[in-house]
Parts: C-alpha cells; sequence; structure tokens
C-alpha cells in the first residue's frame, strides 16, 4: 500500500475513492488456500496421478498456444484464400513444435534462446580453394544448449 507496486494489480488492496485498505477478506482465504491445488475431472476409473499427469501436460499445451508470435518472430499474416491460410497454419504449427522441441532439449524458454543466439553469427568465405570461417567464440551456456539440443533424441518426442 505504500506505493511500491501498481495498485491496480495488486488484488489485495481494496480502493475506494481516495482512500485504501487491505481486503482482509480475501487476504485470508489466500492463505488458507495457498498450496492447495485441486483437479476435476468426468472421467471414472482413473488414477489421481492421471489426472494430475494430464492437467500437467494440459498446462503445457496452453503454454504453446500463450507464445507470442513476437518470441517466434512472425508477423500477421492476412490470408483468404483456403491453401494460403493452411500453409500459414502448418508453417506456425511447425515453428510452434520447433521451439518446443528446443525448450525441452535445452531447458531454456524460446524467448531466451532466440535472443541469446541471434547475436551470434559464422560466415564461410570462400577464396578459391581455401575456406576462410569468421565466428565470434559463443558463451559457455549457450554452447551447452546448443550441444544438449544437437544430442537430444529425436525419437524420444
Amino acid at each position: 500500500m505504500a506505493g511500491g507496486a501498481p495498485l491496480k494489480r495488486n488484488r489485495f488492496i481494496a480502493l475506494s475513492g481516495g482512500s485504501r485498505s487491505v481486503n482482509r477478506d480475501l487476504e485470508t482465504k489466500a492463505r488458507a488456500l495457498a498450496g492447495i491445488k485441486g483437479y476435476v475431472t468426468n472421467l471414472q476409473g482413473v488414477s489421481a496421478q492421471f489426472v494430475i499427469d494430464a492437467y500437467h501436460r494440459l498446462f503445457q499445451i496452453e503454454k504453446s498456444f500463450r507464445m507470442s508470435k513476437h518470441d517466434l518472430r512472425a508477423r500477421p499474416i492476412y490470408h483468404r484464400k483456403r491453401d494460403s491460410i493452411e500453409a500459414h497454419l502448418t508453417i506456425v504449427f511447425a515453428a510452434l513444435a520447433v521451439s518446443r522441441w528446443i525448450e525441452a532439449a535445452s531447458g531454456w524458454s524460446i524467448r531466451k534462446f532466440v535472443r541469446t543466439a541471434r547475436r551470434y553469427r559464422t560466415i564461410h568465405i570462400q577464396a578459391g580453394k581455401h575456406t576462410l570461417t569468421a565466428a565470434h567464440p559463443l558463451p559457455r551456456d549457450l554452447g551447452e544448449a546448443l550441444r544438449a539440443i544437437h544430442g537430444h533424441n529425436t525419437r524420444a518426442h
């Protein structure tokens, strides 16, 4: 309440006119529910672990769709023909699949991976029979992520 955080985003602060107060009822409820997670299903005859695992997979799927096109470096494209729409969706889903694979293999978010890796380039210059290669040395953590991606078993997915 002292002004360290935006008040509109703090659900525990009640604003009334020009005064501020802490919503103690909501605070008490939040404290009582802290650490408790409930799952609801209409499936019968499945284990609790099956339901929990299904929700965890669902969370990963939803996380994929929350990823912005900016993370994939894609721009909105407006199509009118069915073939163009399907081609665009195929490319977007392929980029999503590759990005999820990179995340699984490297342990990095796709945003972190793209922001870090895009700064590094390798240039090959052919001069007669000789090839000259120029590259910026990679930071150790990026090199480890690339080795993890390169060594990741593609049949496991």
